[in-house]
């Protein structure tokens, strides 16, 4: 972003967050194994982007019943059907399909209290 003729950039080294990143709480249980998925906004590690794409290969395949935690807190729970670059297709209660950029974290519905 240009200021007045001189290059901002928010993720310089020293600058300060804005205040709703600084008072972000990440609850969650120690224990659970939770998967970041990669936002669309930038373009993850070729190495990231593949075990991303293998780990849902892999609950895609064995039906894993799965738990997404959306940015807002809600909890929508199911299988995976199928995922793309952008979203991913749960099937549950009903069929959802959910933005990748919307989702905070996943993990298997049995890991949450272990």
């Amino acid at each position: 972003m240009i200021v007045e003729g001189t290059l901002s950039r928010a993720g310089k080294p020293g600058a300060a967050k804005p205040a709703h990143v600084q008072a972000r709480n990440y609850n969650r249980p120690a224990a659970v194994a939770a998967l970041r998925l990669s936002a669309s906004e930038s373009e993850p590690e070729p190495a990231q982007r593949q075990a991303e794409l293998f780990y849902l290969q892999k609950q895609i395949q064995a039906q894993t019943p799965m738990v997404v935690v959306l940015e807002d807190g809600e909890q929508i729970e199911g299988c995976i059907e199928w995922y793309d670059r952008n979203a991913i297709k749960l099937r549950g209660r009903a069929k959802t399909l959910v933005y990748k950029s919307a989702i905070k974290y996943l993990y298997k519905l049995g890991d949450k209290g272990q």
